[in-house]
């Protein structure tokens, strides 16, 4: 009988996730099934591109896994019962005509990456009256309210980290003639290096984007947002990049989560409370090398994903658990298509003095996004594959790792 892999959500984590396992796992001995509401890969990193009106490549899955063994499944995830051991799915528009039923899996093992959201922080108005660029619905929305502004009308990005920087740059420069605006809780790139700052400056002013610094935004509303202040700054479009949020389905379950409703995992991903489930991505709470948790990022979520999937396949073969550190390096920002920023950190996130800057930081960030999108879109090349059989009863219900993240 084939041990049952679940994977829930095809962004950057699951997606390589299920990749790797087929790699790692003979395909008699496992059946891996991959559930995504969308049936190609979303580049969630170049959102920002998407909604100032570039193109990006279709990546389907249907020839990403081809050959693989991997099944697709079209599917959003509505529940996920970690006592029974099954997932509810409801099929995604498009498979069938008729009203959808709800439909039930069974797993051995399950992998959760369904990921993040956009988080409009509760501020009032801001889930009306904002627009997200988290999903590719929302970018595409935003893309079509910037191309019907005028010229000269007002759009503002809430937030000022990584997101926040980058959709503002590529509007401005996408759109010279509208009036773009940021505003940032704290100073503008205040985690940055000395050099990351004083570059990050240059390109906005370049740009001519308008700087609310130190501006804390409490209420959306159309045509304008207000401020804890008191004060209001126009906004025709109103872009809102403070951060996100997982899905709610770990909450209603049985999992360990933190007060975030992020799955708590130990090293390998594993889930400290029911050792059957993995969690990968933004949905886990993982931890680096300080003990601080993982950010929610690429950079994070595709070692985890590495991680996940060789534990797995180690403990149903019997073979060594991996033990690769969690860290960074570096953080990559494009600041439109010819300005880019490369932010050198410690492993745990922290700015040292380096940096990369302008054209060749832009060329590094654009090969760091290619990269991540072959890793997915090539899920049987890349290191040697060495699949070993499943042993003869896999210890996939083994008492569960203590909280401390110490391997089993």
């Amino acid at each position: 009988m084939q041990h049952r892999i679940v994977v829930l959500g095809a962004g950057y984590a699951g997606a390589v996730a299920a990749g790797r396992l087929a790699r790692r796992l003979r395909r008699e001995d496992v059946a891996i099934t991959l559930v995504n509401a969308e049936p190609d890969f979303v580049e969630r990193v170049r959102m920002h591109q998407l909604a100032t009106g570039q193109e990006l490549r279709p990546r389907p899955f249907a020839e990403m896994f081809a050959g693989t063994g991997v099944r697709l499944r079209l599917a959003r995830v509505t529940a996920v019962d970690v006592d029974r051991r099954t997932v509810t799915t409801l099929p995604t528009a498009g498979e069938t005509r008729e009203p959808a039923e709800p439909e039930e899996l069974e797993y051995d093992t399950l992998v959760y990456a369904l990921g993040s959201t956009w988080n409009d922080q509760g501020v009032p108005g801001a889930a009306e009256h904002a627009d997200e660029i988290a999903s590719r619905p929302g970018a595409l929305r935003l893309r079509r309210r910037l191309a019907a502004l005028p010229a000269g009308e007002p759009v503002l990005v809430v937030g000022g980290g990584l997101t926040g920087l980058e959709a503002v740059t590529e509007i401005a420069e996408a759109r010279p003639d509208l009036d773009v605006a940021l505003a940032a809780r704290g100073a503008l790139g205040d985690w940055l290096s000395p050099k990351g700052r004083r570059h990050l400056r240059k390109v906005v002013d370049g740009l001519g984007v308008t700087v609310h610094e130190r501006t804390d935004v409490t209420a959306v509303a159309p045509g304008h947002v207000t401020t804890a202040d008191g004060g209001s700054v126009p906004a025709a479009v109103t872009v809102w990049t403070t951060g996100f949020a997982v899905h709610p389905i770990p909450r209603a379950t049985a999992l360990k989560v933190t007060g975030a409703g992020r799955i708590v995992v130990d090293r390998t991903m594993r889930s400290v409370s029911h050792p059957d489930v993995y969690a990968v991505g933004d949905a886990a709470q993982a931890t680096g090398p300080a003990g601080n948790p993982l950010r929610m990022s690429c950079a994070s979520g595709l070692p985890m994903a590495w991680q996940a999937a060789d534990a797995i396949a180690a403990r149903l073969t019997g073979g060594k658990l991996p033990n690769m550190p969690l860290r960074y390096f570096n953080q990559c920002v494009s600041l439109g298509r010819r300005q880019g920023l490369v932010q050198y950190v410690t492993a745990d996130d922290r700015a040292v003095q380096a940096a990369l800057t302008g054209r060749t930081a832009a060329r590094y960030k654009e090969l760091v996004c290619k990269g991540a999108a072959w890793a997915v879109s090539h899920p049987m090349l890349g290191l040697p594959s060495r699949r070993r059989p499943l042993l003869a009863a896999p210890a996939h219900a083994a008492a569960p790792l203590p909280a401390t993240g110490k391997a089993a």
